[in-house]
């Protein structure tokens, strides 16, 4: 191969990084109204900022389907430069489709003057002289508590001490805080496809350089990516007989975000089961569960919040939120609709949580089938579908959310080549607005409906091909055996 890059990958490449810089300047105009402002402004009304966003959006999308194309030409050391250019723009920017970053800042900024994030809201910053960063977080959460783990939000308690004087420069930096989440799905991810004898190249792809990471996590600065990365390191050690090493990276994941815990279980079912006694699997369950309680234990005392973080609040938050691309929530507001229209009173709300429950109920039980039979060679695709499916199933879907497994499944051989893959990255990032609002309203919820009941019948159909083609497990690859001693003289 050529040193120099094709001219076809220079050309996606640069494609890629012009509609970066198109959302970047579209994002001060679009994104800050409420919070502060941003260094640069660009003076543009509001409706050429809106074409600016959604024209960096779709140019993205078309280069980074474009570079898909041309990846048997594209090494690593090329993805790392083509993804360093195009993130460069939305990372120098402000946050995007989402105002988490100050809900953050705020939480940590609780932590810094010695409250408690898990038991005071960020309304409380409004008697502590922090009204602006009060008004940067979005209304919905101003009377939340945190729902991250304490790592995380110890990580950014020192950097929302700027929040006063610097607002900008706080932002900024928690964007590159989360930001070294990528760095490691980009490390690790590869790593783990070079293990399941799957393209690494595709996997980085997949996994690192897609729309929905580059908007929803690295735009945005959500801290989803920070978990992930840490997740997957995990899963690449599991992979390489570290079982112990992946568990303890996958519990400091979970300090950041809890669906990080998922992979300690995996972790834990799969090597157990390839242990070759019954006292070797018995050891190996009770090694993880102390190195699991010693590291929670261990950061929840280090960052001085203690155990309560583990409480009902981190996981009731998420249900907090209505949204029509949520599955349980636009079946919920369809059928009441429907029910509404034939002269049947029905409470919307009832039956939107009913079917919240309902899809929770069947996430645990998909979990529980895939831990039956779960094993090395099938432990990165079975985490990645059951995180795949907390994120649709949960009580908020998110489109970010979906990066928990799906970076996961870009390191599996027949996952990363489905054709629904592309589509899984391209088009949620057209449904959440600039500012965070989800763009179909509820109203909307019967169309969502439809199109989710499409891609089920897509999706069963994918599964029946792969299982016709024989659903070949992935082939761990195989360290060289160490060379035996020669005769002694």
């Amino acid at each position: 191969m050529s040193k120099r890059m094709p001219g076809t990958v220079w050309a996606w490449g640069a494609l890629g990084t012009a509609g970066s810089v198109l959302v970047a300047l579209a994002g001060p105009r679009l994104a800050t109204r409420g919070a502060h402002g941003w260094w640069f402004e660009p003076r543009v009304s509001h409706g050429f900022a809106t074409a600016l966003l959604y024209a960096g959006l779709v140019v993205i999308c078309i280069a980074w389907l474009g570079l898909g194309s041309q990846l048997h030409a594209a090494n690593g050391v090329r993805l790392w430069l083509i993804g360093a250019l195009w993130t460069a723009p939305v990372l120098l920017g402000p946050a995007l489709f989402s105002r988490d970053v100050y809900s953050y800042l705020a939480q940590s900024e609780i932590l810094h003057l010695g409250l408690d994030p898990y038991r005071d809201a960020p309304v409380v910053l409004a008697q502590h002289g922090q009204a602006q960063l009060l008004a940067a977080v979005s209304p919905f959460w101003r009377h939340t508590t945190a729902p991250y783990g304490p790592l995380f939000v110890a990580l950014v308690s020192p950097i929302a001490s700027l929040s006063r004087s610097n607002p900008i420069d706080a932002v900024l930096l928690v964007k590159l805080l989360d930001a070294a989440g990528l760095v490691l799905l980009g490390v690790f991810v590869p790593r783990l496809a070079r293990s399941l004898g799957a393209d690494p190249r595709r996997a980085a792809w997949l996994a690192v350089l897609s729309p929905l990471t580059m908007l929803e996590l690295v735009a945005a600065g959500h801290n989803d990516a920070l978990m992930a990365g840490l997740m997957a390191a995990g899963l690449a050690l599991a992979i390489e007989d570290r079982p112990l090493a992946g568990v303890g990276l996958c519990a400091v994941a979970a300090t950041i975000k809890l669906p990080a815990a998922a992979g300690i279980v995996f972790i834990v079912v799969a090597a157990a089961r390839g242990a070759d006694t019954r006292a070797g699997r018995a050891r190996l369950v009770g090694a993880a569960a102390l190195l699991t309680t010693a590291v929670l234990a261990l950061i929840s005392v280090a960052t001085g919040v203690g155990a309560h973080w583990l409480s009902t609040g981190v996981f009731s938050t998420p249900q907090k939120v209505r949204l029509a691309i949520t599955p349980a929530t636009g079946i919920g507001y369809t059928l009441a609709s429907v029910l509404h229209h034939v002269g049947i009173t029905a409470n919307a709300r009832s039956i939107e949580s009913a079917f919240g429950d309902l899809a929770g109920v069947l996430v645990l039980v998909l979990a529980a089938m895939l831990l039956w039979r779960v094993s090395k060679p099938t432990l990165v695709r079975d985490l990645g579908i059951v995180l795949v499916a907390a994120a649709v199933g949960g009580p908020a879907a998110w489109p970010w959310y979906l990066i928990w497994g799906l970076a996961l499944l870009a390191a599996c051989p027949g996952p990363q080549r489905a054709r629904p893959f592309p589509f899984a990255l391209t088009v949620p990032v057209f449904l959440i607005k600039a500012d965070g609002i989800a763009l179909p309203p509820r109203p909307y919820s019967p169309l969502v409906v439809v199109l989710y009941s499409v891609l089920v019948v897509l999706a069963v159909i994918a599964w029946q091909t792969w299982r016709r083609n024989g659903g070949a497990l992935p082939r761990l690859a195989r360290r060289p055996a160490p060379p035996r001693p020669g005769p002694s003289t």
